[in-house]
């Protein structure tokens, strides 16, 4: 197992934005896990499994599915799928397809095995605490809900996806509930983690931040 930089934090908080600025840094590879989830809501999706059908319904869909992290970028059975996932349909199913311990399970495997052979800066919501719980550097990002709703709703934006502020932030509060409130690996912050709040923070000072408490800890 290589080294692992692992980063939670809530939707919007800038965890991909800052993952892969350290990634680039530090010459690691980028795991993005949220990619993967999406990955599995659009499997899930084609296939026209709603949120409580039976385990068993979703099992036969993902042992017949094949979720492949490369170069940075995410292939379902073999397509390129980086572009389609970034919905806000696919945003609120991979929150919900989350919660699902069969879907957690199958994804820890992809998740860890990223780990075997690359030193890896990951990020998600269980990072920290179920996926890599040995990470040798743990680190919580945060924002308030008002800076994290104007982001997504500037990133959807430039998506060409249109959206209200209203929207925007009425997403993120349900995000942040189902993620925090879930049985299953809940949204929550690691005992040994840095919490980091970005709020009002440019990435470049987030980034500063960052390395510096990464260059003194590992």
């Amino acid at each position: 197992m290589g080294a692992v930089i692992a980063i939670d934090g809530p939707s919007g908080a800038g965890k991909t934005t800052i993952a892969k600025s350290i990634a680039h840094v530090l010459g690691y590879v980028y795991l993005d896990t949220g990619a993967l989830y999406r990955a599995v809501a659009l499997a899930l999706k084609k296939k026209g499994i709603q949120p409580d059908d039976p385990d068993k319904t979703l099992d036969a869909i993902l042992r017949r599915t094949v979720i492949a992290y490369e170069n940075s970028s995410v292939f379902l059975d073999g397509e390129h799928i980086d572009d389609v996932i970034r919905s806000q349909e696919i945003d609120h199913y991979s929150s919900v397809f989350s919660a699902r311990k069969i879907v957690r399970d199958y994804l820890l495997t992809v998740q860890r095995n990223a780990g075997i052979h690359h030193n890896l800066v990951v990020e998600g919501r269980d990072t920290t605490t179920v996926v890599f719980p040995e990470a040798n550097v743990k680190i919580f990002l945060d924002a308030t809900i008002e800076e994290r709703a104007k982001r997504r709703f500037l990133q959807y934006r430039e998506m060409g996806i249109d959206i209200s502020m209203e929207n925007a932030r009425k997403g993120i509060i349900e995000r942040d509930d189902r993620d925090a409130g879930r049985d299953i690996a809940p949204l929550r912050i690691a005992s040994d983690a840095l919490v980091i709040d970005s709020s009002g923070l440019s990435v470049d000072q987030v980034l500063k931040k960052m390395l510096h408490h990464i260059q003194n800890n590992m």
